[in-house]
């Protein structure tokens, strides 16, 4: 692929995983939409895409009920977390929980960390100890707990993705199936509250930024490799709060950039501390 071409790519895939913090929160705060509905939009919407994309490619449909268990606990803690949380702080804390999760299977299978990533590991954590310490600008700790368990429900069902030949089909399953329980919730927990243009915005999450999102990165993620798709991965809460800084007329306190540049720090600390991986032939 062209590197102008990958770039844009990219680029579009991160601000679409970006877009989905920051509808969710114009749905839910601007247009006070029922989060159990934005979830069921989100999920059904994005497996409609999802679909449509493999039967264009005669891909048969794969996935499993462990994942789709896994994308409706990311999907509906991410919903009613953003209840409280503003675009930033919620981004950051989905993408530190997410990323601190998927380290937890190495540590527990015995393996040993090189240094680099011990110092990353307990800068990440002292930005997120410095993020949840109680205070003022401290967030509502019902949402950031919603939003902690949304980012490990999202690492595990990230996790799951080497038990599939096709990401893209096997996305379109887990999400058809995880449609069913956001269904289920929706008739015990929600509400039938929701304006024309925020339905607008949660199939635009759906669809758009999740759906095509996906699509575009496993498309670009082959010609990233593994710690350059990571690295740039830390773009995305920055590009959330900027959009909650122009859309939602949020602010960053500084405890907030103080906490970021812990957690990101860290975190890329962790990402250019592993070990190369070796080629097979």
């Amino acid at each position: 692929m062209p590197l102008p071409r990958l770039v844009l790519l990219t680029l579009l895939t991160l601000m679409a995983f970006a877009a989905n913090s920051v509808l969710c929160r114009l749905a839910l705060f601007e247009e006070r939409m029922d989060p159990a509905l934005f979830t069921l939009l989100r999920l059904t919407s994005g497996a409609l895409v999802l679909l449509l994309l493999c039967a264009r490619r005669h891909a048969p449909r794969q996935g499993d009920w462990g994942g789709a268990l896994a994308l409706i606990v990311y999907a509906a803690a991410f919903s009613f977390a953003y209840l409280t949380l503003t675009t930033g702080t919620g981004a950051l804390l989905l993408f530190a929980a997410v990323q601190l999760s998927m380290l937890a299977p190495p540590l527990l299978r015995g393996e040993r960390l090189p240094p680099r990533q011990w110092a990353g590991l307990l800068l990440a954590m002292a930005g997120l100890v410095l993020l949840l310490l109680p205070g003022i600008t401290a967030p509502d700790p019902m949402g950031a707990a919603l939003m902690m368990t949304a980012g490990i429900g999202w690492a595990c069902y990230t996790l799951r993705a080497p038990h599939f030949s096709d990401p893209l089909a096997a996305n379109a399953g887990h999400f058809l199936r995880a449609s069913l329980p956001a269904a289920l919730i929706y008739l015990l927990l929600g509400q039938l509250q929701a304006s024309p243009v925020a339905i607008g915005y949660a199939l635009a999450s759906g669809a758009l930024a999740s759906g095509l999102g996906y699509a575009l990165w496993y498309k670009v993620l082959p010609q990233l490799g593994r710690t350059l798709a990571a690295s740039v991965q830390l773009l995305v809460p920055l590009l959330a709060a900027l959009a909650g800084l122009i859309w939602l007329d949020e602010s960053w306190s500084l405890r907030l950039l103080l906490s970021s540049l812990g957690i990101l720090g860290g975190i890329a600390l962790v990402i250019w501390g592993r070990p190369p991986v070796r080629e097979t032939p």
